[in-house]
Protein backbone atom coordinates (compact mmCIF):
# COMPACT_ATOMS: atom_id res chain seq x y z
CA UNK A 1 0.00 0.00 0.00
CA UNK A 2 0.99 3.75 -0.40
CA UNK A 3 1.04 6.20 2.44
CA UNK A 4 0.14 9.90 1.95
CA UNK A 5 0.50 12.34 5.08
CA UNK A 6 -1.53 15.70 5.03
CA UNK A 7 -0.16 17.88 7.93
CA UNK A 8 -2.83 20.68 7.89
CA UNK A 9 -3.85 23.57 9.94
CA UNK A 10 -6.01 22.24 11.72
CA UNK A 11 -5.99 18.62 11.42
CA UNK A 12 -3.53 16.23 10.35
CA UNK A 13 -3.85 13.10 8.65
CA UNK A 14 -2.61 9.82 6.41
CA UNK A 15 -4.24 7.83 3.99
CA UNK A 16 -3.64 4.66 2.94
CA UNK A 17 -3.86 3.64 -0.87
CA UNK A 18 -3.44 0.48 -2.85
CA UNK A 19 -1.96 0.88 -6.16
CA UNK A 20 -5.40 1.60 -8.35
CA UNK A 21 -5.33 4.47 -5.86
CA UNK A 22 -8.61 3.36 -4.16
CA UNK A 23 -8.45 4.48 -0.25
CA UNK A 24 -7.60 2.28 1.96
CA UNK A 25 -8.46 3.59 5.35
CA UNK A 26 -7.96 7.34 7.06
CA UNK A 27 -6.72 8.38 10.47
CA UNK A 28 -6.94 12.27 11.33
CA UNK A 29 -6.63 14.26 14.33
CA UNK A 30 -7.15 17.55 15.26
CA UNK A 31 -4.23 20.13 16.09
CA UNK A 32 -5.24 23.70 17.81
CA UNK A 33 -4.20 27.36 17.13
CA UNK A 34 -2.86 29.41 19.66
CA UNK A 35 -4.87 32.82 18.35
CA UNK A 36 -4.37 35.88 20.39
CA UNK A 37 -4.37 39.25 18.78
CA UNK A 38 -3.35 38.78 15.61
CA UNK A 39 -0.64 36.59 16.57
CA UNK A 40 -1.47 32.70 15.52
CA UNK A 41 0.74 29.99 16.81
CA UNK A 42 0.96 25.92 16.50
CA UNK A 43 2.51 23.46 19.17
CA UNK A 44 5.13 21.78 16.60
CA UNK A 45 5.43 18.86 19.03
CA UNK A 46 1.84 18.34 19.25
CA UNK A 47 1.62 18.57 15.94
CA UNK A 48 4.27 15.88 15.33
CA UNK A 49 2.64 13.92 17.72
CA UNK A 50 -0.27 13.93 15.83
CA UNK A 51 1.59 12.80 12.40
CA UNK A 52 3.27 9.87 14.32
CA UNK A 53 -0.48 8.86 15.96
CA UNK A 54 -2.06 8.59 12.70
CA UNK A 55 0.59 6.72 10.81
CA UNK A 56 0.33 3.98 14.38
CA UNK A 57 -3.19 3.66 13.85
CA UNK A 58 -3.51 3.93 10.26
CA UNK A 59 -0.60 0.97 10.22
CA UNK A 60 -1.63 -0.94 13.24
CA UNK A 61 -5.05 -1.22 11.23
CA UNK A 62 -3.69 -3.12 8.25
CA UNK A 63 -1.18 -5.08 9.45
CA UNK A 64 -1.86 -7.10 6.07
CA UNK A 65 -0.67 -4.63 4.09
CA UNK A 66 3.03 -3.73 3.11
CA UNK A 67 4.18 0.08 3.16
CA UNK A 68 5.74 0.42 -0.27
CA UNK A 69 5.83 3.65 -0.23
CA UNK A 70 5.16 7.40 1.09
CA UNK A 71 4.34 10.38 0.62
CA UNK A 72 4.22 13.87 2.59
CA UNK A 73 2.56 17.39 2.23
CA UNK A 74 1.18 20.01 4.66
CA UNK A 75 0.58 23.57 4.86
CA UNK A 76 2.77 26.29 3.41
CA UNK A 77 4.31 29.29 4.85
CA UNK A 78 4.95 30.60 8.15
CA UNK A 79 8.14 29.71 9.90
CA UNK A 80 9.25 27.12 11.95
CA UNK A 81 12.44 27.46 13.85
CA UNK A 82 14.06 24.34 14.65
CA UNK A 83 17.60 23.40 16.38
CA UNK A 84 19.67 20.49 14.49
CA UNK A 85 17.82 17.86 15.36
CA UNK A 86 14.74 19.32 14.19
CA UNK A 87 13.09 20.20 17.83
CA UNK A 88 11.49 23.30 18.32
CA UNK A 89 13.31 26.30 19.25
CA UNK A 90 10.00 28.79 19.40
CA UNK A 91 6.20 28.28 18.93
CA UNK A 92 5.71 27.79 15.06
CA UNK A 93 4.11 31.01 13.51
CA UNK A 94 1.11 30.11 11.37
CA UNK A 95 0.88 31.13 7.93
CA UNK A 96 -2.71 32.50 9.55
CA UNK A 97 -0.26 34.95 11.44
CA UNK A 98 -0.98 38.76 11.13
CA UNK A 99 2.28 40.39 13.33
CA UNK A 100 4.15 41.39 10.51
CA UNK A 101 1.93 43.34 8.60
CA UNK A 102 3.07 46.63 9.52
CA UNK A 103 7.05 45.62 8.23
CA UNK A 104 4.59 44.55 4.77
CA UNK A 105 2.94 47.77 4.74
CA UNK A 106 6.59 49.53 4.69
CA UNK A 107 7.91 47.22 2.01
CA UNK A 108 4.53 47.92 -0.25
CA UNK A 109 5.45 51.39 0.27
CA UNK A 110 8.81 51.72 -0.34
CA UNK A 111 8.90 49.51 -3.69
CA UNK A 112 10.39 46.47 -2.18
CA UNK A 113 7.44 44.10 -2.31
CA UNK A 114 6.88 44.74 -5.66
CA UNK A 115 10.63 44.36 -6.68
CA UNK A 116 10.59 40.67 -4.86
CA UNK A 117 7.98 39.95 -6.70
CA UNK A 118 9.25 41.05 -10.23
CA UNK A 119 12.37 38.51 -8.71
CA UNK A 120 10.45 35.49 -7.99
CA UNK A 121 6.54 35.48 -8.41
CA UNK A 122 5.45 35.72 -5.11
CA UNK A 123 3.27 38.18 -3.47
CA UNK A 124 4.49 38.40 0.39
CA UNK A 125 1.65 38.71 2.89
CA UNK A 126 2.13 38.84 6.84
CA UNK A 127 2.20 35.46 7.28
CA UNK A 128 4.67 34.81 4.53
CA UNK A 129 8.23 33.65 5.64
CA UNK A 130 9.63 36.59 4.46
CA UNK A 131 7.75 39.22 6.75
CA UNK A 132 7.94 36.54 9.84
CA UNK A 133 11.23 36.59 9.10
CA UNK A 134 12.05 40.15 8.91
CA UNK A 135 9.72 40.46 12.30
CA UNK A 136 11.56 37.72 14.65
CA UNK A 137 14.71 39.59 13.27
CA UNK A 138 13.34 42.85 14.69
CA UNK A 139 12.02 41.67 17.66
CA UNK A 140 13.06 38.37 18.43
CA UNK A 141 16.52 38.24 17.05
CA UNK A 142 17.95 35.14 19.72
CA UNK A 143 14.74 33.01 18.98
CA UNK A 144 16.92 33.23 15.25
CA UNK A 145 20.17 33.39 16.76
CA UNK A 146 19.32 29.45 18.18
CA UNK A 147 17.87 28.28 15.70
CA UNK A 148 19.57 26.23 13.12
CA UNK A 149 16.91 26.22 10.48
CA UNK A 150 13.54 28.24 9.56
CA UNK A 151 11.74 25.29 8.35
CA UNK A 152 8.15 24.99 6.41
CA UNK A 153 5.94 22.74 8.37
CA UNK A 154 6.18 19.70 6.68
CA UNK A 155 10.05 19.73 6.42
CA UNK A 156 9.67 20.04 10.24
CA UNK A 157 8.13 16.59 10.02
CA UNK A 158 10.46 15.26 7.59
CA UNK A 159 13.40 16.13 9.20
CA UNK A 160 12.26 14.50 12.24
CA UNK A 161 11.14 11.23 10.90
CA UNK A 162 13.95 10.79 8.63
CA UNK A 163 16.94 13.22 10.34
CA UNK A 164 17.50 14.83 6.61
CA UNK A 165 16.88 19.05 6.82
CA UNK A 166 15.59 19.98 3.38
CA UNK A 167 12.59 21.56 1.46
CA UNK A 168 11.27 21.22 -1.96
CA UNK A 169 11.31 23.86 -4.64
CA UNK A 170 6.91 24.16 -4.54
CA UNK A 171 7.81 25.42 -0.38
CA UNK A 172 10.86 27.21 -1.59
CA UNK A 173 8.73 29.30 -3.99
CA UNK A 174 7.70 31.99 -1.31
CA UNK A 175 9.12 34.03 -1.51
CA UNK A 176 12.98 33.41 -1.60
CA UNK A 177 13.23 31.23 -5.02
CA UNK A 178 14.18 32.54 -8.62
CA UNK A 179 11.45 30.49 -10.90
CA UNK A 180 14.02 30.34 -13.79
CA UNK A 181 17.64 29.05 -11.58
CA UNK A 182 14.73 27.33 -8.89
CA UNK A 183 17.43 28.39 -6.33
CA UNK A 184 17.63 30.84 -3.78
CA UNK A 185 17.82 34.76 -5.22
CA UNK A 186 20.61 36.69 -3.04
CA UNK A 187 19.50 39.54 -3.83
CA UNK A 188 15.56 39.06 -2.61
CA UNK A 189 17.10 38.18 0.38
CA UNK A 190 19.43 41.40 0.42
CA UNK A 191 15.90 43.52 -0.25
CA UNK A 192 14.36 41.89 2.76
CA UNK A 193 17.38 42.45 5.35
CA UNK A 194 18.11 38.93 5.65
CA UNK A 195 20.96 37.87 4.15
CA UNK A 196 22.30 37.19 7.30
CA UNK A 197 20.16 34.65 7.86
CA UNK A 198 20.41 32.97 4.84
CA UNK A 199 22.04 29.86 6.81
CA UNK A 200 18.60 29.24 8.44
CA UNK A 201 16.96 28.44 5.12
CA UNK A 202 16.65 24.69 4.33
CA UNK A 203 18.53 22.96 1.46
CA UNK A 204 16.22 22.94 -2.17
CA UNK A 205 16.13 19.30 -3.24
CA UNK A 206 15.75 20.09 -6.49
CA UNK A 207 13.90 18.25 -7.43
CA UNK A 208 14.18 15.13 -5.40
CA UNK A 209 13.76 15.69 -1.37
CA UNK A 210 13.66 11.81 -0.64
CA UNK A 211 14.82 9.84 2.13
CA UNK A 212 14.18 6.84 4.41
CA UNK A 213 12.26 6.83 7.58
CA UNK A 214 13.68 6.42 11.38
CA UNK A 215 11.21 8.00 13.01
CA UNK A 216 7.73 6.11 14.81
CA UNK A 217 4.56 5.62 12.65
CA UNK A 218 6.15 3.71 9.70
CA UNK A 219 8.28 1.06 9.33
CA UNK A 220 11.80 1.99 9.52
CA UNK A 221 12.99 2.23 6.05
CA UNK A 222 10.44 3.13 4.34
CA UNK A 223 11.08 5.34 1.30
CA UNK A 224 9.30 8.80 1.95
CA UNK A 225 9.50 11.94 -0.16
CA UNK A 226 9.23 15.44 1.29
CA UNK A 227 6.61 17.42 -0.79
CA UNK A 228 5.37 19.28 -2.64
CA UNK A 229 3.51 20.98 -0.27
CA UNK A 230 -0.70 21.17 0.23
CA UNK A 231 -1.55 23.29 -2.89
CA UNK A 232 0.59 21.87 -5.40
CA UNK A 233 0.04 18.04 -3.68
CA UNK A 234 -3.71 18.93 -4.06
CA UNK A 235 -3.18 20.22 -8.09
CA UNK A 236 -1.56 16.97 -8.34
CA UNK A 237 -4.52 14.66 -6.69
CA UNK A 238 -7.17 16.33 -8.98
CA UNK A 239 -4.94 15.66 -12.26
CA UNK A 240 -4.64 19.58 -12.56
CA UNK A 241 -1.47 19.27 -14.77
CA UNK A 242 -2.49 20.58 -18.39
CA UNK A 243 -1.67 24.24 -18.96
CA UNK A 244 -4.87 26.25 -18.42
CA UNK A 245 -6.87 24.12 -16.16
CA UNK A 246 -7.33 24.67 -12.64
CA UNK A 247 -7.83 23.66 -9.52
CA UNK A 248 -10.35 25.06 -6.87
CA UNK A 249 -9.60 24.01 -3.24
CA UNK A 250 -12.36 24.85 -0.64
CA UNK A 251 -10.95 25.04 2.90
CA UNK A 252 -10.09 27.20 5.49
CA UNK A 253 -8.07 29.19 2.51
CA UNK A 254 -9.50 29.53 -0.87
CA UNK A 255 -6.95 28.51 -3.15
CA UNK A 256 -7.06 28.76 -6.73
CA UNK A 257 -4.42 27.20 -9.01
CA UNK A 258 -3.79 27.25 -12.81
CA UNK A 259 -1.24 25.35 -14.33
CA UNK A 260 0.56 27.00 -16.93
CA UNK A 261 4.28 26.77 -18.60
CA UNK A 262 4.32 30.63 -19.05
CA UNK A 263 6.10 32.96 -16.43
CA UNK A 264 4.89 35.91 -16.15
CA UNK A 265 6.02 38.45 -13.54
CA UNK A 266 4.02 41.50 -14.53
CA UNK A 267 0.66 42.85 -14.01
CA UNK A 268 -0.45 43.48 -10.28
CA UNK A 269 1.72 41.60 -7.56
CA UNK A 270 -0.48 39.27 -6.14
CA UNK A 271 -0.45 35.51 -5.57
CA UNK A 272 2.06 33.18 -6.38
CA UNK A 273 4.09 31.07 -9.03
CA UNK A 274 4.79 27.59 -7.80
CA UNK A 275 7.44 25.84 -9.09
CA UNK A 276 7.31 21.84 -9.69
CA UNK A 277 9.02 19.07 -9.83
CA UNK A 278 8.95 19.89 -13.86
CA UNK A 279 11.21 22.56 -14.36
CA UNK A 280 9.11 24.58 -17.05
CA UNK A 281 5.99 24.04 -15.54
CA UNK A 282 4.39 26.38 -12.72
CA UNK A 283 1.23 26.73 -10.72
CA UNK A 284 -0.03 30.05 -11.12
CA UNK A 285 -1.78 30.13 -7.20
CA UNK A 286 -3.84 32.52 -5.56
CA UNK A 287 -4.63 31.83 -2.18
CA UNK A 288 -7.17 33.69 -0.77
CA UNK A 289 -7.03 33.77 2.94
CA UNK A 290 -11.19 34.05 2.12
CA UNK A 291 -12.35 30.58 2.65
CA UNK A 292 -14.55 28.10 4.59
CA UNK A 293 -13.57 30.05 7.66
CA UNK A 294 -15.77 32.84 7.31
CA UNK A 295 -18.38 30.73 6.59
CA UNK A 296 -17.92 28.91 10.11
CA UNK A 297 -17.98 32.52 11.56
CA UNK A 298 -21.28 32.96 10.07
CA UNK A 299 -22.38 29.77 11.30
CA UNK A 300 -20.79 29.98 15.18
CA UNK A 301 -22.55 33.77 15.09
CA UNK A 302 -26.07 32.46 14.06
CA UNK A 303 -25.85 29.14 16.04
CA UNK A 304 -26.69 27.30 12.85
CA UNK A 305 -25.15 24.21 12.36
CA UNK A 306 -23.45 22.84 9.55
CA UNK A 307 -26.04 20.02 8.85
CA UNK A 308 -28.56 22.66 8.24
CA UNK A 309 -26.71 24.81 5.84
CA UNK A 310 -27.55 23.21 2.72
CA UNK A 311 -31.18 23.19 3.29
CA UNK A 312 -31.17 26.83 4.35
CA UNK A 313 -29.13 27.03 0.74
CA UNK A 314 -31.93 25.78 -0.98
CA UNK A 315 -34.47 27.64 0.79
CA UNK A 316 -33.40 31.06 -0.05
CA UNK A 317 -33.32 32.41 -3.37
CA UNK A 318 -29.91 33.47 -4.85
CA UNK A 319 -28.94 37.38 -4.21
CA UNK A 320 -30.22 36.56 -0.49
CA UNK A 321 -32.65 39.47 -0.52
CA UNK A 322 -30.10 42.30 -1.02
CA UNK A 323 -27.88 40.94 1.69
CA UNK A 324 -24.54 41.11 0.53
CA UNK A 325 -21.04 40.15 2.31
CA UNK A 326 -17.65 40.42 1.50
CA UNK A 327 -16.07 37.40 3.28
CA UNK A 328 -12.21 39.10 3.81
CA UNK A 329 -12.53 37.79 8.05
CA UNK A 330 -8.99 37.37 8.11
CA UNK A 331 -7.07 39.08 10.86
CA UNK A 332 -4.07 39.71 8.26
CA UNK A 333 -6.42 41.12 5.71
CA UNK A 334 -6.48 39.48 2.06
CA UNK A 335 -3.30 38.29 0.01
CA UNK A 336 -4.73 36.93 -3.33
CA UNK A 337 -5.97 38.14 -6.26
CA UNK A 338 -4.21 41.30 -4.48
CA UNK A 339 -2.50 42.08 -1.16
CA UNK A 340 -4.21 44.30 1.61
CA UNK A 341 -3.40 43.80 4.80
CA UNK A 342 -5.94 45.93 6.36
CA UNK A 343 -9.05 44.74 4.23
CA UNK A 344 -11.90 43.60 6.58
CA UNK A 345 -15.47 41.70 6.25
CA UNK A 346 -18.15 43.72 5.54
CA UNK A 347 -21.95 43.05 5.22
CA UNK A 348 -24.36 45.42 3.67
CA UNK A 349 -28.50 45.25 3.43
CA UNK A 350 -29.29 43.63 6.29
CA UNK A 351 -32.54 44.51 8.03
CA UNK A 352 -34.60 43.25 10.68
CA UNK A 353 -36.10 41.14 7.84
CA UNK A 354 -33.02 39.14 6.74
CA UNK A 355 -32.70 35.51 7.86
CA UNK A 356 -30.07 33.23 9.00
CA UNK A 357 -30.86 31.63 5.70
CA UNK A 358 -30.04 35.45 3.72
CA UNK A 359 -26.62 35.53 6.16
CA UNK A 360 -25.35 32.17 4.68
CA UNK A 361 -26.12 32.42 1.26
CA UNK A 362 -24.91 35.74 1.19
CA UNK A 363 -22.07 35.09 2.74
CA UNK A 364 -21.20 31.57 0.16
CA UNK A 365 -22.11 33.59 -2.77
CA UNK A 366 -19.60 36.30 -1.50
CA UNK A 367 -16.74 33.37 -0.93
CA UNK A 368 -18.15 32.23 -4.95
CA UNK A 369 -17.32 35.43 -5.68
CA UNK A 370 -14.26 35.98 -4.08
CA UNK A 371 -13.13 32.34 -5.85
CA UNK A 372 -14.13 33.67 -9.43
CA UNK A 373 -11.89 36.75 -8.98
CA UNK A 374 -8.73 34.46 -7.94
CA UNK A 375 -8.98 31.96 -11.14
CA UNK A 376 -9.69 34.95 -13.68
CA UNK A 377 -6.30 36.67 -12.07
CA UNK A 378 -5.02 33.13 -12.40
CA UNK A 379 -5.45 32.51 -15.86
CA UNK A 380 -8.01 30.12 -15.88
CA UNK A 381 -8.96 28.49 -19.38
CA UNK A 382 -9.34 24.89 -19.05
CA UNK A 383 -11.37 22.56 -16.95
CA UNK A 384 -12.01 23.12 -13.27
CA UNK A 385 -11.83 20.79 -10.31
CA UNK A 386 -12.68 21.44 -7.20
CA UNK A 387 -11.52 20.00 -3.41
CA UNK A 388 -11.66 20.21 -0.01
CA UNK A 389 -14.33 20.45 2.87
CA UNK A 390 -16.60 22.42 1.08
CA UNK A 391 -17.14 19.46 -1.67
CA UNK A 392 -19.13 17.77 0.81
CA UNK A 393 -22.27 20.29 0.85
CA UNK A 394 -23.76 19.18 -2.85
CA UNK A 395 -26.10 22.37 -2.06
CA UNK A 396 -23.00 24.33 -1.46
CA UNK A 397 -21.60 22.75 -4.57
CA UNK A 398 -24.28 23.88 -7.07
CA UNK A 399 -23.83 27.39 -5.80
CA UNK A 400 -20.55 27.36 -6.90
CA UNK A 401 -21.33 25.85 -10.08
CA UNK A 402 -23.63 28.55 -11.03
CA UNK A 403 -21.74 31.70 -9.57
CA UNK A 404 -18.51 30.76 -11.55
CA UNK A 405 -20.69 29.58 -14.50
CA UNK A 406 -18.69 26.55 -15.39
CA UNK A 407 -18.82 23.05 -14.76
CA UNK A 408 -16.86 21.51 -11.94
CA UNK A 409 -15.05 18.26 -11.82
CA UNK A 410 -15.18 17.30 -7.90
CA UNK A 411 -12.63 15.04 -6.36
CA UNK A 412 -13.36 14.07 -2.82
CA UNK A 413 -11.03 11.78 -0.49
CA UNK A 414 -8.11 12.97 0.75
CA UNK A 415 -6.55 14.85 -2.73
CA UNK A 416 -3.79 16.13 -0.49
CA UNK A 417 -2.55 12.78 0.29
CA UNK A 418 -3.39 11.41 -2.92
CA UNK A 419 -1.36 14.30 -4.69
CA UNK A 420 1.61 13.65 -1.99
CA UNK A 421 2.11 9.81 -3.42
CA UNK A 422 2.12 11.09 -6.77
CA UNK A 423 5.33 13.07 -6.26
CA UNK A 424 6.88 10.57 -4.50
CA UNK A 425 6.19 7.81 -6.78
CA UNK A 426 7.30 9.94 -9.48
CA UNK A 427 10.73 11.04 -7.70
CA UNK A 428 11.15 7.40 -6.85
CA UNK A 429 10.47 5.90 -10.36
CA UNK A 430 7.22 4.25 -9.42
CA UNK A 431 4.75 3.70 -12.43
CA UNK A 432 1.20 4.52 -11.24
CA UNK A 433 -1.95 4.93 -13.33
CA UNK A 434 -2.19 8.64 -12.63
CA UNK A 435 -5.73 8.88 -14.07
CA UNK A 436 -6.89 6.32 -12.44
CA UNK A 437 -5.77 8.03 -9.17
CA UNK A 438 -7.68 11.49 -9.86
CA UNK A 439 -10.82 10.20 -11.40
CA UNK A 440 -13.97 12.43 -10.68
CA UNK A 441 -16.20 11.44 -8.14
CA UNK A 442 -19.00 13.79 -9.74
CA UNK A 443 -19.50 16.97 -12.37
CA UNK A 444 -21.62 19.53 -11.33
CA UNK A 445 -23.18 21.69 -14.33
CA UNK A 446 -24.44 25.23 -13.94
CA UNK A 447 -27.38 26.64 -14.19
CA UNK A 448 -27.71 28.82 -17.22
CA UNK A 449 -30.37 31.29 -15.77
CA UNK A 450 -28.41 31.58 -12.14
CA UNK A 451 -24.95 31.63 -14.19
CA UNK A 452 -25.96 34.82 -16.13
CA UNK A 453 -27.79 35.88 -12.56
CA UNK A 454 -24.58 35.91 -10.86
CA UNK A 455 -22.48 37.23 -13.73
CA UNK A 456 -23.90 40.36 -12.97
CA UNK A 457 -23.89 40.43 -9.11
CA UNK A 458 -19.75 39.20 -9.57
CA UNK A 459 -19.47 43.41 -11.65
CA UNK A 460 -21.00 44.43 -8.65
CA UNK A 461 -19.24 42.59 -6.06
CA UNK A 462 -15.98 43.97 -7.86
CA UNK A 463 -17.02 47.17 -7.23
CA UNK A 464 -18.45 47.05 -3.42
CA UNK A 465 -14.31 45.56 -3.31
CA UNK A 466 -12.61 48.37 -4.98
CA UNK A 467 -14.20 50.53 -2.38
CA UNK A 468 -13.62 48.77 0.76
CA UNK A 469 -10.01 48.41 -0.52
CA UNK A 470 -10.20 52.01 -0.99
CA UNK A 471 -11.51 52.40 2.61
CA UNK A 472 -8.29 49.93 3.82
CA UNK A 473 -5.88 52.08 2.72
CA UNK A 474 -6.83 55.35 4.13
CA UNK A 475 -7.58 53.32 7.12
CA UNK A 476 -3.70 52.45 7.22
CA UNK A 477 -2.72 55.95 6.16
CA UNK A 478 -4.75 57.01 9.14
Amino acid sequence: MYVGIDVGTSAVKAAAFDERGRELAVESRPVALDIRGGFVEQDMDAVYAAVTDVLTALTAGLTGHRVELAGLTGQGDGVWLVDAEGRPVRAAISWMDGRAHELLDEWMASGVFTSVFRRTGGAMFPGSPGPLLGWLDRHEPKALDGATAALYCKDMVFQRLTGVRATDVSDASMPFLDPRTRQYDGDTLALLGLSHRRGLLAPVKDPLAVAETHGPGLPPGTPIADGPYDLPACALGAGVTRPGDGLLIIGTCLASLVATDTLDLAGEPAGLHISTDTPGHWLRAMPAMVGTAALDWVLNTTGVRHADVDALLDATEPGAHGVQVLPYFAPSGERAPFVEPHLRAELTGVSLETTKGDLIRATSEGIGFAARHCLEAAGLTGDLAVCGGGTRSPAWMRLFADVLGRPLRVVEGEVGARGAVLAAAARYGVPLDAAAWTAPTAIVEPDPERARFYARGYAAHLARLAESRTRARARAGG
